[in-house]
C-alpha cells in the first residue's frame, strides 16, 4: 500500500504536468483539454495520454485480437494533389474553417528583451512564411534583471507601438510560457499544421524540440521550422541589432546606441521611456552594482562565460536553469564543451548552448507565487509544497503531520 506522503507526492507532480499542459481534472482521475476532451489520466503519478494508452493497450492484445481488429475505412483518392495537411474543423466554401482559423498556424516564440528594429525582420519573415494564413507572435514571459529586463505586460507593449503593423498578431498570454504551450494551445484550436519562425542559430534547437513531442504533447500532420536569416552581430545597421546590444548600450549609459536599435515609429519620448525600463529592470543605479558583460550579454563577452563556465562557477551538474528561447526549466546532466544537456520535470529532454539559458533562482523562495500569475514549481521549496498543497485541495499538511508523529520519551 502507498503511503500517504508517496501517493501526495505522485498526484501533485501528475497535477502539476497537466496543470503547466493546460489540462483540467475532472475530479476522477482524468484530465481535459480546453474543448473538454479527456486527453489523459493519472497512473502510478504520471500523465498517460489517451492516444498512448490505446496504442499499449493494443500492443498487450494477443495477436489473434489484433488481427480481428476492423480496418479503417479506406478513403478514395483525390484526382488533385491535397494540399499541405486538413483542417481539424468543418471548413466553409472559402478554404477557412467555421471559427476563421485557417489550417496552418505560423508562429513566433522570443524573448524581445528589449524589442528592437531586428526583431521587425523576424515578424515580417513570420508573415511571409504563413503565407496569408494565421501567424501569431508570442515574447516569452521570463523577468529577470540580467537578461530579460522588461516584465512581460511593459514589453508587449512596447512591441505593439514599435510594430504597429502586427499589433494584433502579437499575443499577450500568461499561459504561454514556453514553446511546448504555444504548440498544444495551438493543437488545441484546430491547426493541423504549424511553422515556427527563428534565428538561423536556434533552427536545430527547435526542430528537435517541436518534432520529438509531436503524437504526445499535441498532433500535427506537418511540423515546419523556418529560418528568418543570419545575424551577424559584428555588423552595422538591422543585420546586426540584437539585445544584447540594447542591453550593453543601457549599462554603458549610451542613449545615441540605444536609439539606433529602435525603429522610427518608436519617436525619442518612447525610446527614452523605454531606456529608463530597462535601465530600472537591470537595476542599474551605482558603477559597482552593474553586472558583468557575460552576465547581461554573452555575445559580447565570450571569453568572461567561457572562464566561469570551465573553471565550474557556473551551470554545475544538477544546477536548474532555464533555456532563453523555448522556456523550458530542467536540471543539467549533462555538460559538454560549450553545451548543456537538460531535463525537465516532466522527463523532457532538451539541449542548449550555455549562452542561451539562465540559472533558475525559484529554489530560494518560499512563497507560492514567485510573481503574480507564476507558481513556485521547483521542487524541494516551500513555495512548491504550497503550491501542490494548493493543486491537491490540501490543508494544514504540516499540522497533520505533526499530530501523529511519535512523541520521543
Amino acid at each position: 500500500m502507498k503511503s500517504f506522503f508517496q501517493f501526495l507526492s505522485e498526484t501533485s507532480q501528475a497535477s502539476m504536468q497537466a496543470k503547466k499542459l493546460n489540462l483540467k481534472s475532472d475530479g476522477h482521475g482524468s484530465w481535459l483539454d480546453s474543448r473538454g476532451n479527456i486527453v489523459a489520466t493519472t497512473e502510478d503519478g504520471k500523465l498517460i495520454f489517451v492516444d498512448k494508452k490505446k496504442a499499449k493497450v493494443q500492443d498487450d492484445k494477443p495477436v489473434q485480437q489484433r488481427a480481428a481488429a476492423p480496418k479503417p475505412e479506406t478513403k478514395p483518392e483525390k484526382s488533385a494533389p491535397e494540399e499541405t495537411g486538413t483542417k481539424k474543423s468543418k471548413e466553409s466554401e472559402n478554404g477557412e474553417a467555421e471559427d476563421g482559423t485557417t489550417e496552418t498556424l505560423t508562429v513566433a516564440f522570443g524573448r524581445f528583451n528589449p524589442p528592437t528594429v531586428g526583431h521587425g525582420k523576424l515578424l515580417a519573415v513570420t508573415k511571409k512564411a504563413a503565407e496569408g494564413h494565421d501567424f501569431k507572435i508570442y515574447p516569452s514571459r521570463t523577468q529577470d534583471a540580467k537578461k530579460n529586463p522588461l516584465d512581460p505586460d511593459m514589453k508587449v507593449s512596447y512591441m505593439k507601438k514599435m510594430f504597429p503593423d502586427f499589433e494584433e498578431n502579437i499575443i499577450n498570454d500568461a499561459e504561454m510560457k514556453t514553446i511546448f504551450n504555444v504548440l498544444t494551445a495551438a493543437d488545441e484550436e484546430g491547426y493541423r499544421n504549424v511553422n515556427i519562425v527563428v534565428g538561423s542559430d536556434r533552427q536545430a534547437e527547435f526542430k528537435n524540440l517541436a518534432t520529438k513531442y509531436n503524437g504526445d504533447l499535441y498532433n500535427f500532420e506537418n511540423i515546419r521550422v523556418i529560418s528568418a536569416g543570419v545575424r551577424d552581430a559584428d555588423v552595422e545597421g538591422v543585420e546586426g541589432m540584437s539585445a544584447s546590444k540594447m542591453r550593453k548600450a543601457v549599462q554603458d549609459n549610451d542613449f545615441k546606441a540605444f536609439r539606433s536599435g529602435t525603429p522610427k515609429e518608436l519617436d525619442d519620448g518612447d525610446t527614452q521611456a523605454l531606456f529608463d525600463a530597462v535601465r530600472v529592470g537591470m537595476k542599474i543605479k551605482k558603477k559597482k552594482e552593474v553586472a558583468e558583460m557575460w552576465e547581461i550579454a554573452p555575445r559580447y563577452d565570450q571569453r568572461g562565460l567561457r572562464n566561469q563556465y570551465v573553471n565550474g562557477l557556473i551551470y554545475r551538474l544538477g544546477d536548474i536553469v532555464e533555456s532563453l528561447h523555448t522556456g523550458l526549466v530542467g536540471k543539467i546532466i549533462r555538460r559538454g564543451t560549450n553545451h548543456l544537456i537538460c531535463v525537465t520535470e516532466e522527463d523532457y529532454m532538451f539541449k542548449s548552448w550555455i549562452r542561451d539559458v539562465m540559472e533558475y533562482t525559484e529554489v530560494k523562495m518560499d512563497r507560492r507565487m514567485r510573481v503574480p500569475g507564476k507558481p513556485n514549481t521547483l521542487k524541494g521549496t516551500g513555495g512548491y509544497l504550497k503550491n501542490a498543497m494548493a493543486a491537491t485541495g490540501t490543508t494544514g499538511i504540516k499540522n497533520f503531520i505533526n499530530k501523529y508523529k511519535a512523541k520521543k520519551s
